[in-house]
């Protein structure tokens, strides 16, 4: 993504399967990735839930530059991973020696504080429909669907939603048949057809009145 020279000076490689850093512990650095997967799960409920799959050009642990507080999550090396590692003290010196990387860091770091802190939204919701809902609305969001949109289709797999939502595998699969079922969503040549997206945006805000936020 970015030159050698670059992984040269902040370049770290991790095998298939390392732990790359675990959720409550203390760190500083934050990673972009150059190539290779790897997996950001959270305890949920006392489950270790998958929030997402990260690829190459993901940001992650980025809030250990803005905050000094525990890891919010795990990220786990799916297969060979490499990444460039930053922190505050190699970040700053990058500004002043290579502004153009940087800015397109900070870009993707934005949008990156703002998919993790939108993801965690969903899972704050108990009610298993209401986080499948929030997810609809999530995607909807991240395929850049107008917000005026009525029928709208996405792009996505029942392992995303498994993923986003963090419900086990049999109480998400009762209630996509309940959806089904209701005709208000379907599967179309794979991607997920939702018949009335602003249903479930008033479901999700009721439900985000009620408790206050």
């Amino acid at each position: 993504m970015f030159g050698d020279n670059l992984f040269d000076r902040f370049g770290k490689t991790y095998k298939p399967g390392e732990i790359i850093f675990c959720e409550y512990e203390p760190g500083d650095d934050f990673y972009l990735i150059q190539s290779g997967r790897v997996r950001i799960t959270k305890v949920v409920s006392d489950k270790e839930k998958t929030l997402d799959i990260l690829q190459s050009g993901d940001i992650f642990g980025e809030m250990a530059i803005l905050e000094q507080q525990p890891r919010s999550a795990t990220a786990l090396a799916e297969d060979e991973v490499k990444t460039l590692v930053f922190n505050r003290q190699n970040f700053e010196l990058l500004l002043k020696s290579n502004p153009e990387i940087a800015i397109k860091l900070l870009k993707t770091f934005t949008k990156r504080i703002y998919d993790a802190k939108r993801q965690l939204m969903v899972l704050t919701f108990i009610e298993p429909d209401v986080r499948l809902a929030d997810v609809f609305l999530l995607l909807a969001e991240k395929n850049n669907i107008p917000g005026d949109a009525t029928r709208i289709e996405l792009p996505t797999t029942k392992e995303d939603l498994l993923n986003l939502t963090g419900l086990e595998e049999k109480e998400l699969q009762k209630h996509v048949e309940s959806l089904i079922h209701q005709n208000k969503i379907e599967w179309k040549d794979g991607r997920l057809v939702v018949h009335n997206i602003k249903e479930f945006e008033r479901q999700v805000n009721t439900r985000r009145k009620k408790r206050g936020g």
